[in-house]
């Protein structure tokens, strides 16, 4: 028995996928058999060398150059993913940053940047798929689903975060988007879910582990007392766009050691 749901002839775009969390979607995404869109912004020789590694290990890749926060960039990144695949199967909505400030110190770019990047990209990408979805319909030998859309979403859809205010608010956002899209897309057999990572090893939260006494610190808030790999993110994304969860959609499945149980109330408060 197979340890690992096919997604062969699948066709998949994962935004941000030069590195990091993406990076560990895109290489998980490939080796269950899809053609991946290697989405960057500014990191064409990155993008190049992860197309590289799926291509080594056998599988297909494209890397495409797009800033998901501009309509126009998301609208020919998709229009060239069909010149090289055909089509679309599964999205997963990816890219996003930090600008971190105190509230009282934030500006407004960092407020935009943030938004227009985690939650607005995500729309524009969601919605280009979601057109092609309902054109193309299922197609039952590729998924039971006419697509899916895995949105990135954060433990910081549920667990406040000062100085990171326009972070928080924007993954509260995803949340949100993603339960009305699939509501209003379940009909069209399209599934919508997010997947809500803790702390996992990339160079966006460098800071946080990258010391013995700042991993120590960041372990007092896991209670599974390690932090999380790209790869955990990768694995479960391959079951959420396999048949295999059919009958998941709406949801938010957190991928965090327990980052979200609160821990700091596990000895009584």
């Amino acid at each position: 028995m197979s340890t690992t749901p096919s997604l062969k002839g699948q066709s998949a775009l994962v935004t941000g996928a030069d590195s990091g969390i993406g990076k560990g979607v895109a290489l998980a995404l490939a080796a269950a058999g899809a053609n991946v869109i290697i989405n960057h912004v500014d990191a064409h020789e990155v993008a190049q060398q992860t197309v590289d590694e799926i291509t080594a290990a056998g599988g297909n890749a494209y890397a495409i150059h797009a800033d998901i926060s501009k309509e126009d960039e998301v609208q020919a990144m998709f229009a060239e993913m069909y010149k090289q695949y055909g089509t679309i199967d599964i999205l997963v909505n990816n890219a996003g940053l930090q600008k971190d400030s105190k509230f009282v110190d934030m500006t407004l770019d960092q407020w935009n940047t943030v938004i227009s990047i985690n939650l607005t990209g995500q729309f524009l990408c969601a919605r280009e798929a979601a057109r092609e979805f309902i054109r193309r319909g299922v197609i039952p030998e590729r998924s039971k689903a006419a697509g899916k859309i895995i949105c990135m979403s954060s433990v910081h859809e549920v667990i406040p975060w000062g100085g990171h205010v326009n972070y928080a608010t924007s993954k509260g956002g995803v949340m949100m988007l993603m339960k009305s899209m699939a509501q209003e897309l379940a009909p069209h057999k399209i599934r919508v879910v997010s997947i809500g990572p803790g702390a996992i090893q990339t160079h966006i939260n460098q800071s946080a582990w990258n010391t013995p006494e700042a991993l120590n610190s960041l372990l007092t808030l896991i209670p599974y007392n390690r932090i999380g790999e790209p790869d955990d993110i990768g694995k479960v994304a391959v079951w959420l766009a396999s048949d295999e969860a059919d009958y998941i959609t709406g949801t938010t499945i957190f991928v965090d050691g327990g980052m979200t149980l609160y821990p700091g109330f596990a000895d009584n408060g």
